[in-house]
């Protein structure tokens, strides 16, 4: 049977020195356990990994997988503009205001039941949508999913932190890269699976309940044999040995420079990424690409964070400051810009993979997160602060870039602001990535 603590006391030693690659990024304070994960069965931690896996594949279709479709969905149910519009921006908006409950939820019921719950929501919503008669009933079912998507945003850096913190990096990587093949798979599948199956948008849609129902088959498991149930004491955050759901008394999260450059460099990078995956393809359209390559070029930008989703958390997790990797991704962000700028049709593919690693600046502010707090709680409370934080900050982006070029007719103005972005998200990046933990009152 699994045995989860209440948390296991860590630190992150940044400065690791050779030894296995696996275990690079943490060690644990004199008399710490390594983790809930260490100390289980090798069919646990199997069913541990795999869970963590497929819930970081379900992250994301319930949005990538409506994009491609909102035309018909748009008028089946007579939606208009304005609620399109929403649509686009609700993802940002739901992670900001849901996410922010996950702590309190963790401290209560534990974060794996938590997740479960969010695993839940997620099927359930994605289920309901494509039942949808009208346009309130389609946004309360979406919103449900992404209620339960916020959730599993916010508490994924704190099942590792607290399942596996002697491998923060290696497993950052393995869910970052579920999520990025959870994201690029409903966005290519989506649209062929309803045209070979002779369907509709309700079933192009409602498909996606389908690995949400297998998260729920491996989670249920996973709360059953780790006690989860029973929640974390109110209490457990004070010292080292903070429950990975607790409140992290002593923490204050907003005044802590750490927190506030995290979220904000989250929040650039949550822009650019919502600009590039909404707007990437008509620019290119409007340069004379074609509408089918501009399709697979934006697929290739999204299938670029997949391998290095993988690589990148465990380059970060061997380095004392995550500056140099900040610097690498925002100069690659700058030079697709530029390139869009001035040679957009000519350089499409360049620019295309330009984009697609400078992209990769989530996986990374995911790891900088579980790293620059001690204690699960302190993981939690970061997480969700920085999470919260970094999706408001995003909300606007998508719709300005569309203003913009609404109202100049091109794209210069949009690129324009897109690179001052990228140049503050590359200068408050390299403040996230100092070496200190929130716990300093850093």
């Amino acid at each position: 049977m699994m045995h989860v603590m209440a948390d296991d006391p860590v630190t992150i030693d940044r400065r690791a020195e050779g030894g296995n690659p696996d275990s690079v990024g943490t060690r644990t304070t004199p008399g710490a356990s390594p983790g809930a994960a260490a100390s289980a069965s090798p069919w646990a931690r199997r069913l541990l990994v795999a869970g963590v896996v497929l819930a970081a594949f379900n992250l994301r279709p319930a949005i990538t997988a409506l994009g491609p479709l909102l035309a018909e969905v748009r008028e089946a149910l007579a939606m208009n503009g304005t609620v399109a519009g929403l649509l686009t921006s609700a993802p940002a908006l739901c992670f900001a205001v849901f996410g922010g409950a996950a702590p309190r939820l963790a401290r209560r019921w534990g974060p794996a039941t938590v997740v479960l719950a969010g695993m839940a929501a997620v099927t359930a919503g994605l289920a309901l949508r494509p039942l949808a008669g009208g346009t309130a009933w389609f946004l309360a079912s979406s919103a449900l999913a992404l209620a339960g998507i916020a959730v599993g945003n916010v508490l994924m850096p704190v099942v590792v932190k607290r399942w596996f913190p002697d491998r923060i990096g290696p497993m950052t990587g393995l869910y970052s890269m579920a999520l990025s093949v959870g994201t690029a798979t409903a966005a290519a599948l989506t649209v062929p699976a309803v045209r070979a199956l002779e369907g509709d948008w309700r079933l192009g849609l409602g498909m996606w309940a389908l690995p949400g129902a297998l998260a729920l088959l491996v989670w249920a498991p996973v709360v059953r044999g780790a006690g989860a149930r029973t929640a974390v004491p109110a209490d457990a955050g004070a010292g080292a040995g903070a429950g990975a759901g607790g409140s992290g008394p002593g923490i204050r999260i907003t005044r802590s420079v750490t927190a506030w450059s995290l979220g904000v460099f989250f929040g650039f990078q949550a822009t650019a990424a919502y600009v590039v995956m909404g707007w990437l393809p008509q620019i290119f359209r409007d340069a004379g690409v074609p509408a089918p390559t501009a399709g697979l070029l934006l697929a290739v930008t999204m299938g670029m964070s997949i391998p290095l989703s993988y690589v990148l958390p465990r380059i970060a997790a061997r380095l004392g400051h995550q500056g140099p990797l900040v610097a690498v991704l925002a100069c690659c962000g700058l030079g697709g810009y530029a390139g869009l700028w001035f040679a957009p049709a000519q350089g499409g593919w360049a620019w295309a993979l330009l984009l697609g690693v400078s992209n990769c600046a989530f996986p990374l502010v995911l790891t900088m997160i579980g790293m620059r707090a001690r204690t699960g709680a302190g993981v939690a409370k970061l997480s969700a602060f920085a999470q919260g934080t970094g999706y408001l900050i995003a909300v606007p982006g998508p719709l300005l870039v569309g203003t913009l070029h609404q109202r100049t007719g091109g794209w210069h103005a949009p690129l324009a602001l897109m690179a001052a972005l990228m140049t503050a998200q590359l200068a408050v990046g390299l403040v996230a990535g100092r070496d200190r933990c929130v716990e300093d009152g850093g």
